[in-house]
């Protein structure tokens, strides 16, 4: 059964407990990152480690940990699951409040969360034949750099993508594109690769910065 981490706990993920009253749950009020880790290792923790203090500043979350506390939690999740090449997730909440209000109380005590799934083995069609992708308008909002969890836009578009028959939907924003609903773009050009540069419309891609 997988292990996941909770507010300073390792525990099965079937009993990990998150209150009702969290603003995560009423609001959608936190922020995430996902680490992958290769033959056990986390990749490039450092800098994923860095734009999640800098999501969490730019909301307003105090960071819960120090840079190596998160490192001895992110690898001891890792070594406690199954699978050689995983995917972790963390997140970060503002925390649990006593009524549901838009305004926040700036002594919360945030809520912490991560799990560790196995990356599944990449499809060798994929690389040889690529994907179908669609055009959307970029529905999102003005602050794309922040990775936080009110992901409904996303949502929606990666399903309209699926259900047109595409496994991603390029977002276009005033004629341009900006990223896919749950990735970075890159485009071959002349030879070229290019990306979209970085701005608040899209998320700084870790892996993008290689």
């Amino acid at each position: 059964m997988p292990t996941v981490f909770l507010n300073g706990e390792f525990l099965p993920h079937d009993q990990a407990r998150v209150s009702v009253m969290d603003r995560g749950f009423l609001f959608g009020d936190g922020v995430y990152e996902v680490i992958p880790a290769y033959g056990g290792h986390l990749f490039r923790l450092q800098p994923h480690l860095q734009r999640l203090d800098n999501s969490l500043q730019a909301v307003r979350i105090p960071n819960p940990y120090t840079e190596p506390q998160w490192q001895g939690i992110l690898e001891e999740l890792v070594g406690e699951n199954a699978g050689t090449d995983q995917s972790v997730y963390l997140q970060v909440t503002r925390g649990v409040m006593e009524r549901r209000d838009h305004a926040f109380p700036l002594d919360l005590k945030p809520t912490v969360f991560a799990m560790s799934n196995p990356i599944p083995e990449p499809d060798p069609a994929l690389a040889e034949h690529g994907i179908n992708a669609i055009t959307l308008d970029d529905i999102r909002w003005q602050s794309c750099h922040i990775k936080a969890i009110t992901l409904l836009p996303n949502v929606l578009l990666r399903q309209q993508a699926v259900e047109a028959g595409a496994a991603e939907a390029i977002l276009l924003r005033d004629g341009e594109a900006t990223e896919g609903a749950a990735s970075n773009l890159f485009i071959v050009h002349d030879g070229m690769l290019v990306t979209p540069p970085k701005g608040p419309l899209l998320l700084p891609g870790i892996t993008r910065d290689l």
